[in-house]
């Protein structure tokens, strides 16, 4: 390393220190360009992922023509953070579909997977920025029971991804170093072993966090608060798609509990939220949780950032009147990390504000009468422009949301590189 003196001996020590001083302003100029760039918000252009502030990435929506990125969203905010102490049915929480088929997860030695992805992260990961409801789909296979993104009931080796208890145990990680959370599995079941299920859980250690069925309303009545939950440690809340489980295993079935719109394209269709045939209708009376499923038939994850701006909103606003004027508990969605700023993090936090009577749930103040809302700066937005041949993404591990680590990565490529596949 080379460090710059002075010689021992100079006519002038003003010219000697004139160096100094150019460095001392160059040092510091650059410091505070990077205190400034480090503290962009939500919408703001950034070009590295550290210039992003806590809970937020750098990255574009290619799907909507902008090449720009900006800082993105990445973390949720959770509503009882702000507004504790209400039932569980009166917040929204936001929810990955197949949170187990992740890209790039390792497939069986000697064996190419085939079968289409939902997710970008570890369930780990999803869980620390805010995710609190898991789909998971569960089979018997192998002699074991395992998560698999498969059909007609049957799990392949190139459908398999890995044992479930694998991710049960990431969710009692979870629950254990975060006592005050709640988390929400909802099972398509295709296990067929005796006892199967509850013995799994059993051996994931989550047994100790179990919502018994015997607390769940029947009749669509309110859920005990999250203030009760956490109290007596019920904060694993579990329901399978097989009806005969309830009786057997003591795990609540599904459709007597959540009301739920259909997946796929008609869950997306703009103007229209039909209840799912197995669902009671949504506007039902019979049952508090409703489950919005938002997410396209195919996923394709460069579409997800266009799916997850505008027509999201919309959507929301569709399902509610199709509610009855309630909002849904749940927002289930594909590559949620994914938008043009917001995403489903801004969709949910506007869902979450009727705890308070708020448009967002960030105007909520806590402890204040319901509709006092405090005034919300909005962001900045810049002007976003076309860069011609570049594509920046950026999709990355977050630290623990209370430590709000920014994302430390961002790929820059060529369109040309995008289109042919290159890596």
């Amino acid at each position: 390393m080379y460090f710059w003196r002075c010689p021992r001996v100079s006519r002038s020590t003003v010219g000697c220190a004139e160096p100094l001083l150019q460095s001392a302003s160059l040092y510091l100029y650059l410091l505070l360009s990077s205190l400034l760039i480090a503290h962009a918000q939500v919408f703001q252009s950034c070009n590295e992922a550290t210039n992003c502030g806590p809970g937020l990435y750098c990255g574009n929506c290619l799907a909507l023509g902008k090449t720009q990125p900006i800082c993105t969203r990445g973390q949720a905010i959770l509503p009882n953070s702000i507004i504790n102490g209400l039932p569980f049915n009166k917040y929204t929480w936001l929810v990955t579909h197949n949170s187990f088929s992740i890209v790039d997860a390792p497939s069986l030695p000697g064996v190419q997977r085939l079968t289409f992805y939902n997710q970008e992260d570890t369930v780990t990961n999803q869980l620390r920025n805010g995710v609190r409801g898991l789909m998971l789909d569960m089979y018997d296979f192998e002699g074991d029971i395992w998560l698999c993104h498969s059909f007609r009931g049957q799990c392949y080796n190139f459908t398999a991804f890995q044992p479930a208890i694998n991710t049960l145990r990431e969710v009692e990680a979870f629950l254990r170093e975060n006592p005050t959370e709640i988390v929400t599995i909802i099972i398509e079941d295709y296990v067929h072993t005796p006892k199967g299920l509850i013995n799994l859980f059993t051996n994931a250690g989550l047994d100790k966090y179990w919502f018994p069925v015997s607390k769940m309303p029947k009749k669509g009545e309110d859920w005990p608060t999250v203030t009760e939950m956490v109290q007596e440690n019920n904060r694993l809340v579990v329901f399978t798609s097989i009806a005969s489980k309830e009786a057997e295993e003591g795990i609540a079935y599904q459709w007597k509990y959540l009301l739920e719109n259909e997946a796929g394209d008609p869950g997306v269709k703009p103007g229209s939220c039909p209840s799912r045939k197995e669902s009671k209708p949504l506007n039902s009376k019979s049952a508090s949780l409703i489950l919005m499923n938002y997410f396209p038939t195919y996923p394709v994850e460069t579409e997800a950032c266009k799916e997850h701006s505008t027509p999201l909103a919309q959507m929301v606003g569709t399902c509610y009147k199709a509610a009855g004027n309630v909002v849904p508990n749940f927002l289930a969605v594909n590559f949620y990390m994914r938008s043009d700023g917001g995403g489903v993090f801004d969709a949910v936090d506007r869902m979450n504000g009727q705890t308070c009577g708020c448009s967002t749930v960030t105007a909520c103040q806590a402890g204040a009468p319901f509709g006092s809302c405090k005034n919300v700066t909005l962001p900045n937005v810049s002007p976003v422009t076309n860069t011609a041949g570049k594509a920046f993404y950026s999709f990355c591990m977050y630290s623990p949301i209370r430590t709000g680590i920014p994302c430390p990565s961002l790929i820059e490529r060529k369109e040309s590189e995008v289109d042919s596949g290159q890596q």
